[in-house]
């Protein structure tokens, strides 16, 4: 049996909007640089829980790589559309009360866009001297969509 690299995922969820392409190009590219890192090793996706924003685009590609999948999240996660992991743990009522459960539970952490949330989350693995991975994305606003259309 191998052993396994957890790796949480972190990111942009609506109601804030991004290029989801670009979210899934850079959510590859992590997935590929810790793979190459992590060799023989089954990775485990750990994030949120929830099919949305690049947390659902996290799932998504890791289930085409065939690796396994755990949600980790408070009960007010379960107002969204969710996706259907091979583990899940719910904890806490409110966003953030899984905070400290998904950090003791992963080796890495891959951060796609993102709030001040997933900013304090990549902090504290950086504290647990865990791997980070992150990549900036920026938000399509009102403003850039209109930017958008005049071109």
């Amino acid at each position: 049996m191998a052993e396994r690299y957890n790796l949480g995922v972190v990111g942009y969820c609506p109601p804030s909007r991004f290029d989801e392409d670009e979210a899934r190009r850079m959510v590859n590219e992590g997935f590929d640089q810790v793979a190459a890192t992590h060799p023989n090793t089954e990775i485990n996706i750990v994030s949120g829980l929830t099919h949305v924003g690049v947390l659902g685009i996290a799932y998504e590609e890791a289930q085409k790589r065939g690796w396994r999948t755990t949600g980790i999240a408070c009960k007010k996660a379960q107002e969204h559309r969710l996706f259907p992991v091979d583990e899940q743990q719910i904890v806490g009522e409110n966003w953030g009360d899984e905070s400290k459960t998904f950090i003791d539970s992963i080796d890495g952490i891959l951060r796609v866009g993102g709030g001040p949330q997933s900013k304090r989350e990549v902090g504290m693995v950086r504290d647990k001297v865990g791997e980070t991975i992150e990549f900036e994305l920026a938000l399509i606003t009102e403003e850039t969509r209109e930017r958008i259309a005049d071109l």
